[in-house]
């Protein structure tokens, strides 16, 4: 059974993030990076759908310690898959990921300050001794071929929010009478031919606005078939700041001074639409007039809730409504009836004709990627516990797992919590600790939900997520600037975080305490 000081697990965009930030920090830590698929990239190898991209700045996306480099800020999927892959090479931690290993259970001893980590590899796995100790509850003389069984002192979770195995597809009358092709992106056919066929696409998200001036370059024609309507904007797919900063500054200087200027940017508008929300619908409205003309009813782009109570569609270029005033697209407000044989009959009245359905209709949320932990013999339960910083869970000893921001770039948050890790660990040699436990020791904490979105994927699991309390450090601020201050400049030792020292340093610290 093979040991590590660090297992850090999903070889993704936080994922590989992690890795580079602990071999800069602590080069002399063991580390490996398990991942259960085959391929390094996350969301950005899984996804490939036509126009797949990034829905924020590569400059804020993108990694702290390494510059984005190319023209574009809003990525495709094949430049942010090479980003990743060429940060791994270049921090030399692609040596250490091992794929095809699906993390299923977790086991902490607090008696070992070990966890015990098992593996589904999906074939025969050699062994060149009897495997043992998996846990409390049971001890086999040997472990099923196809498991292969580790032990790490911290373990770091980068698995991302969603099921990589399946997507949403909500259920419709008439599904089976159809005589078309029904697609999900997130298993889109490499086959597929749209060219010159009518498609159906139906969500409004991010997958949605993607797809639809995507295929519409080659199908005959694409509908995006909406419930409700998505708040949407539009950006340059070039920062035309960044780019001539490259021209005046060395890489790594404009890149910071591009972060900053798109940290703040998000910062703002997302607070102005917190605080002045009929102001920023306007200025939506306004952009979407601009684009469409003032006779296009702007009932498909104004939902009944107020900005960012659900994320904010961006699209690059105004590429979406391009499509749509060029004829090559049409958004349509309704509701499904039933699937016919030749397309979908709505609740209006009207029928869609269809050869393609593309269902965009969401993902199904999933922290850990379903990973069973337990701690001491007893599963937890992770809806029954308070998360830490963002980042550590009440009760739950040595894990951190890396989830970012719902209202600003996902890499953001978990830059800061590879860094804040790496300084926890730091901490914790320099006094000899082998054990770090958020410890819940204020009566007048209150329990929230974690995420205050009304979004479909968060509103069917949310009884399945863990919460967060009323005040810091127990409170998720969704906020760079705050989270900065406490990840980076906070004390680690904060009267919260319970410390222990290795189990042979308790027993010594026992006995000489027993001899006087």
């Amino acid at each position: 059974m093979e040991h590590f000081d660090v297992m850090i697990v999903g070889a993704g965009l936080s994922g590989v993030g992690a890795a580079c930030q602990l071999r800069q920090r602590h080069p002399r830590k063991s580390f490996v990076v398990l991942e259960g698929r085959n391929a390094m990239g996350g969301t950005w190898d899984l996804f490939r759908y036509p126009g797949v991209r990034s829905d924020s700045d590569m400059y804020t996306l993108g990694y702290r310690f390494r510059p984005w480099r190319d023209a574009k800020a809003i990525a495709d999927a094949k430049s942010i898959l090479n980003y990743i892959r060429e940060t791994a090479a270049e921090f030399d931690v692609d040596k250490e990921i091992r794929y095809g290993h699906r993390v299923r259970h977790a086991s902490w001893s607090t008696a070992d300050a070990l966890w015990t980590i098992q593996a589904d590899t999906g074939e025969a796995e050699p062994q060149s001794e009897p495997q043992s100790d998996i846990g409390p509850e049971k001890t086999p003389e040997k472990m099923p071929e196809n498991i292969a069984q580790f032990t790490c002192n911290f373990l770091y979770l980068c698995t991302g929010y969603y099921d990589y195995g399946a997507g949403y597809t909500p259920e419709w009358t008439g599904v089976e009478r159809f005589r078309g092709q029904i697609v999900h992106p997130q298993k889109w056919p490499e086959d597929l031919d749209y060219e010159d066929k009518r498609v159906v696409v139906i969500g409004s998200g991010a997958t949605a606005v993607t797809l639809v001036p995507a295929m519409a370059q080659r199908a005959a024609h694409v509908t995006m078939l909406q419930r409700s309507p998505t708040y949407v904007v539009s950006r340059p797919a070039e920062d035309k700041i960044a780019n001539s900063l490259r021209w005046l500054l060395p890489a790594r200087a404009a890149y910071v001074i591009t972060r900053w200027k798109n940290v703040f940017l998000q910062m703002f508008f997302y607070n102005l639409a917190r605080s002045r929300p009929n102001v920023f619908k306007w200025m939506l409205a306004r952009g979407v007039r601009n684009h469409l003309g003032e006779q296009y009813d702007l009932k498909h782009f104004t939902p009944e809730y107020n900005p960012w109570d659900q994320r904010l569609c961006l699209v690059p270029d105004s590429d979406l409504f391009h499509a749509i005033r060029d004829g090559r697209a049409t958004v349509v407000t309704d509701q499904i009836e039933t699937f016919t044989e030749r397309g979908l009959q709505l609740k209006s009245g009207e029928h869609l004709d269809a050869d393609i359905v593309v269902t965009a209709t969401g993902l199904v949320l999933k922290l850990m990627s379903g990973l069973q932990l337990t701690v001491d013999g007893a599963p937890m339960d992770l809806s029954q516990t308070i998360t830490y910083k963002g980042m550590m869970y009440s009760d739950v000893p040595n894990l951190a797992s890396a989830f970012g921001y719902t209202n600003a770039s996902w890499t953001l948050k978990c830059d800061l919590t590879a860094e804040y890790v790496c300084r926890l660990l730091k901490h914790m040699d320099q006094h000899g600790y082998a054990q770090c436990t958020p410890r819940l020791n204020d009566l007048e904490l209150t329990a929230e939900p974690a995420i205050d979105f009304t979004s479909g994927y968060v509103l069917r699991a949310l009884h399945t997520l863990p919460r967060q309390g009323s005040k810091t450090p127990w409170r998720v601020h969704q906020n760079y600037v705050k989270d900065l201050s406490m990840l980076r400049f906070g004390r680690v030792d904060d009267g919260t975080m319970e410390f222990k020292p290795a189990p042979n340093a308790r027993n010594a610290e026992a006995a000489a305490a027993q001899h006087g």
